[in-house]
């Protein structure tokens, strides 16, 4: 199997490898995100919104975000944005990786602000490298990066970095409503995660940009083809 082959997905066992790849990726990334609220001095605006539905409907970390999750591919699709594979393992895995770390008491909690801010920033590298290789397979974005440009490419008056900011906003203060943990290491996933991720990609030498992420339907045209 050529590089060309596995990279643009062009068979059905390109996918699959693509699809492992994805998962292997979305499965360490739930680490970052692990490690981020272990921090203990406020999680990612997402994780905001998720540990607080988590808080208020007494469910695990990772029903809150599926639920979440589902919530905005539904919204992908009705805005007619591409969809991929990936965005529905997206969906599933992180969340319940999460759940798997929690389970196993892998990292305990910090205690002072100290500590809490360099765990922090080792889930966000985490995330970073994790969000390349995932991006790597293919096979499509995560929900919310989808929603985000579905929604500049509606509002082109407003700089997509605003619109993110609103998303950004909307779910931190819908999850700190229901109880989510909000302080410092909320600023610093909300204004870090971005140059982190971009300082992550140059070492790489990965642009994000270059990436054609097949959409699901094609992705089915070629493994149900004879």
């Amino acid at each position: 199997m050529t590089k060309e082959t596995l990279r643009e997905n062009r068979t059905a066992a390109a996918i699959a490898l693509n699809m492992l790849l994805a998962a292997a990726s979305l499965f360490v990334n739930g680490f970052g995100i692990y490690l981020t609220i272990q921090a203990n001095i406020g999680t990612a605006p997402w994780d905001v919104l998720n540990l607080g539905l988590s808080h208020t409907l007494g469910i695990l970390y990772g029903s809150a975000s599926i639920a979440v999750s589902a919530t905005i591919l539904l919204i992908d699709i009705l805005l007619r944005e591409p969809i991929g594979i990936a965005m529905f393992i997206d969906a599933v895995v992180v969340g319940k990786s999460v759940d798997f770390f929690n389970w196993l008491h892998a990292v305990p909690a910090c205690r002072s602000l100290w500590t809490g801010i360099p765990m922090t920033l080792v889930g966000l590298v985490i995330l970073a490298y994790t969000q390349y290789t995932y991006m790597m397979a293919s096979l499509g974005c995560g929900p919310r990066d989808t929603l985000l440009v579905g929604l500049a490419k509606r509002v082109k008056a407003v700089p997509i970095g605003a619109v993110s900011i609103a998303l950004l906003s909307l779910a931190t203060l819908i999850g700190y409503w229901l109880g989510g943990p909000v302080g410092v290491g909320t600023l610093l996933c909300a204004f870090g995660a971005g140059p982190v991720m971009q300082g992550a990609f140059k070492t790489v030498h990965f642009d994000a940009t270059a990436v054609r992420h097949q959409r699901l339907k094609d992705s089915l045209r070629v493994i149900l083809a004879r």
